[in-house]
């Protein structure tokens, strides 16, 4: 019998260095294991095929580096994967060759996330980023090129040092590059990394400054015509298309997903669960024929229902209310209506346009304490 689950991630975990605020699962070099990633890769899609739907709604390859991936290994990865309605690759710019968008597209890749981050070459240094703004110029127009007519950008704000007309700048010189989507994330150093170490004092002073970014960026990607679809994400309307990123969607409207990888989080109906993030008992197990270590999570009805109106809250369409009408503090919900924050419709909850620049503390008030 055919499972049901249309979204699927694959982590590709290999990066040329590490980035001083990232916390994800990556690893640095291992060229030679490329190859070997793949297989187990392959070997736990086939263990979890029976979960996933003949024909997916999304696959997502993120990392890491997906196209730092020996071009070999990558492409029997991509021709493996099940046909989905939409295939996005993240990829670094100074990682994207002809003959990489060429092998995208021939893959049916048909979306490419670039973490450009910023156009400003002194703050590429402060985030340790290889690529330079005519890397990222060079990728689109390669991309474009190759028949790959969905590029998102990812631009990071509140980089130590940035200024309200270097996060102009940086914006400017993503529009004129026209592209498709655009997420704009509040640069987030985890606590313990190489970067809060570093940049720790310079970050807390210029939290204040944060909100202004935030609404400099909303101001200038609707000003320019991009849809404010969810908290951090705008994409283009002028063409007919639904362009809003359709894996990440998921995410946020509740669907269940796999993930296949080190690392990789999987939630289908009221489980979770997350593979260990060692590559090396990764790979083992699965060249045992085994599934790899996890940790293993239930979820009960309440964490759905929260989950569900955290994520939910996020994107520009209300929020349908049944079944989780626990999860809504109602007192909380009629002081953020009256102070012009949230929109209470029938059978629906929605963030006005200021309740959205608050997003998160808006948020943690209308969640039920009960």
């Amino acid at each position: 019998m055919a499972g049901t689950v249309e979204h699927l991630y694959v982590h590709l975990p290999f990066c040329s260095s590490r980035c001083g605020y990232c916390d994800f699962v990556t690893v640095v070099g291992r060229a030679g294991e490329h190859g070997r990633y793949v297989d187990a890769l392959l070997a736990e899609l086939e263990l979890e095929r029976e979960l996933l739907a003949p024909e997916a709604a999304s696959v997502y390859l993120g990392g890491g580096t997906p196209t730092l991936t020996e071009a070999a290994a990558l492409g029997r990865l991509l021709g493996a994967l099940p046909r989905a309605g939409e295939v996005t690759v993240e990829a670094n710019p100074e990682t994207v060759t002809a003959g990489l968008a060429a092998l995208l597209a021939e893959q049916r890749v048909d979306r490419v996330s670039l973490g450009a981050q910023t156009f400003e070459p002194r703050l590429l240094g402060v985030l340790e980023r290889h690529a330079r703004p005519d890397d990222v110029r060079r990728a689109v127009s390669l991309l474009r090129a190759a028949g790959i007519d969905n590029v998102s950008l990812d631009l990071v704000y509140g980089i130590p040092g940035q200024t309200a007309a270097d996060l102009e700048h940086d914006l400017a010189a993503a529009l004129a590059l026209a592209p498709e989507h655009v997420s704009a994330y509040e640069l987030e150093a985890k606590p313990g990394t190489r970067f809060t170490h570093a940049h720790g004092v310079e970050l807390a002073r210029q939290s204040e400054a944060m909100e202004g970014y935030f609404e400099l960026v909303v101001d200038r990607l609707t000003g320019a015509g991009y849809r404010w679809y969810e908290t951090a994400s705008f994409c283009r309307r002028d063409d007919g298309r639904d362009l809003r990123a359709r894996h990440n969607l998921g995410y946020w409207l509740g669907r269940d997903y796999v993930g296949l990888g080190v690392g990789a989080v999987s939630t289908v109906g009221a489980r979770r669960w997350r593979n260990a993030p060692s590559l090396r008992g990764y790979l083992e197990a699965l060249e045992r024929g085994e599934r790899p270590a996890r940790e293993h999570e239930e979820l009960d009805d309440g964490i759905r229902a929260t989950e569900r109106v955290m994520l939910g809250l996020r994107l520009d369409e209300p929020l349908p209310l049944a079944g989780l009408e626990q999860a809504v503090d109602e007192a909380a919900l009629d002081r953020l209506a009256g102070a012009g924050l949230a929109l209470r419709g029938p059978g629906t909850l929605a963030l006005t346009r200021r309740g959205r620049f608050l997003g998160g503390g808006v948020t943690a008030e209308l969640l039920s304490s009960r």
